[in-house]
Formats: structure tokens, C-alpha cells, sequence
């Protein structure tokens, strides 16, 4: 636990507590919005191969699971780690540019 917390900046257990809770919510959370979602957009094993319908529904699943982690963050009290968390993620990926302020 100390070690994540010199990690992660964190100052008590129940921050990492908190943060583990907002990770499995979110998880489960992003999964849930995205079943509605493809079949809305007329998208289901019945209807199309299982081998492009699971690529298909991980790939929405994970932009809303980047789009709610802040928000379900902020309800646990830990909306600067989950900030702080999708700045530096979405960087690795490439979209560092949409956190840089202009000059």
C-alpha cells in the first residue's frame, strides 16, 4: 500500500481504497452503457459474427469507460487522481494535444 501511495501521490488508504472501487464501478459501468448502445445501432451476435461484434462492442466500451472514469472518480471524492490518470493515459496514446493550453 505504501508503495502506491508514494506512487499515486495518495496521502491515505481510504484514497487507494476509493480509487480501486472507482476502477471496478467504472468498469462495470462502461460495459452496461455500451450493451444498450449496439443495439441501437442494430449491432448483436444474432445479427453479425461474434468475431466482429465483440471487437466492435470492446472498442465503444472503451472510450466510455475514458469518458465516465472522471465523472464516477468525482462522486468517490478522487476527481484530481482520475484527472491527473486520463491526461497522462491519453498521452501515451497519442492525444496529449487535447490537454495542452494554447500559448
Amino acid at each position: 500500500m505504501d508503495k502506491l501511495k508514494e506512487r499515486w501521490d495518495i496521502d491515505s488508504n481510504w484514497s487507494i481504497i476509493a480509487i480501486f472501487i472507482v476502477f471496478a464501478i467504472n468498469g462495470s459501468f462502461a460495459a452496461w452503457v455500451a450493451k444498450p448502445i449496439t443495439e441501437f445501432l442494430g449491432l448483436s451476435p444474432e445479427v453479425i459474427s461474434v468475431w466482429i461484434y465483440w471487437p466492435l462492442r470492446i472498442l465503444l466500451i472503451f472510450p466510455i469507460y475514458q469518458l465516465t472514469l472522471p465523472i464516477v472518480g468525482w462522486l468517490f471524492g478522487q476527481f484530481k487522481f482520475f484527472w491527473t490518470f486520463e491526461k497522462k493515459f491519453l498521452s501515451r496514446l497519442g492525444l496529449g494535444f487535447l490537454f495542452k493550453e494554447n500559448n
